[in-house]
C-alpha cells in the first residue's frame, strides 16, 4: 500500500512519463494526485466509458483488452510499476478504447484529466513524453494486428513457448523446462482464439515429441524443431 506522502512521490519519480521533473514539480504533482486500490479481476475501466483521469500503477499488474460482441478476449498488453495505462483520452477527450482489470492487488496514482493538461501546459516536455509512450502503444497495437492476420495460432503458441524458454527457462533432463504464466484461457486472449485450440494445439506438439505437457509445466524437448516451424512460415 502507498502509505506516506514520500511513498507517492516515488512512484511519480520512478515513472518514465515524469523522469524529467525535477523534486519540485514532482512534489506539485503529488498534490494533484489521489491513490486508488484495486483487487485482483477488479475493473479499473471499462471500454465505451468515461475517461475521467490518468492511472500509474505503483503497485501490482494490470490487463489491457478488447472484448468482442460474442464476448471474446483480445489482450492487448500487461503493464506493470511505473506504467500508465489509457494515456490517449486523458487528451483526446474520447471514451476508453479498452477495458482494464487487475490481475492481481493493485495500487494505482490516478490524476484527474483535467489536472494533467493543465500539468501538461506548463511543461511541454512531459507532453512530448506522452507522445512517446502513445507511439509505443501505437506500434504494439499494429504488432498484434500483423501477428493475427499473417500467422496461424500454431506459431504464435510457438513463438510464445520459445520466448519464455529464453526468459526463464530451465535445463533438464531431456530439454527446458518452463511455467506457463497463464490458464489456456488466458492464452487463448492474448493469442487470439479460444481455449479449445489452444489445448489442441499443446497436445498436438507432444504428440509430435516437440514438448512434454504437464498441466501448466512445459518441456521444450526439442527447441530446433520448434523454431523450424517459425522458419517455414518467414
Amino acid at each position: 500500500m502507498i502509505h506516506e506522502t514520500s511513498d507517492l512521490l516515488n512512484v511519480l519519480q520512478g515513472t518514465a512519463l515524469l523522469s524529467s521533473l525535477s523534486p519540485a514539480e514532482i512534489q506539485m504533482l503529488a498534490a494533484r494526485t489521489v491513490r486508488k486500490r484495486f483487487g485482483a479481476g477488479e475493473m479499473l475501466f471499462s471500454e465505451g466509458g468515461s475517461c475521467h483521469g490518468l492511472h500509474i500503477l505503483a503497485k501490482g499488474r494490470v490487463r489491457i483488452f478488447k472484448t468482442s460482441a460474442a464476448g471474446r478476449e483480445q489482450v492487448l498488453a500487461v503493464n506493470g510499476p511505473g506504467e500508465s495505462v489509457a494515456e490517449l483520452p486523458v487528451f483526446d477527450g474520447g471514451n476508453y478504447p479498452a477495458s482494464a482489470t487487475a490481475i492481481e492487488d493493485t495500487e494505482v496514482a490516478f490524476i484527474s484529466r483535467r489536472d494533467f493538461q493543465a500539468f501538461c501546459l506548463e511543461h511541454p516536455e512531459v507532453a512530448l513524453k506522452m507522445l512517446a509512450v502513445v507511439g509505443a502503444r501505437l506500434r504494439r497495437l499494429v504488432a498484434i494486428i500483423e501477428e493475427l492476420s499473417f500467422t496461424t495460432v500454431r506459431q504464435r503458441l510457438v513463438a510464445l513457448l520459445l520466448k519464455l524458454a529464453s526468459q526463464e527457462g530451465k535445463r533438464v533432463e531431456g530439454g527446458v523446462a518452463l511455467q506457463l504464466p497463464a490458464s489456456h484461457q488466458e492464452l487463448a486472449n492474448e493469442l487470439g482464439t479460444v481455449r479449445e485450440i489452444i489445448s489442441r494445439n499443446l497436445t498436438r506438439l507432444q504428440a509430435e515429441g516437440l514438448i512434454q505437457v504437464d498441466a501448466r509445466q512445459i518441456v521444450l524437448k526439442d527447441a530446433g524443431g520448434l523454431r523450424a516451424i517459425l522458419d517455414a512460415a518467414a
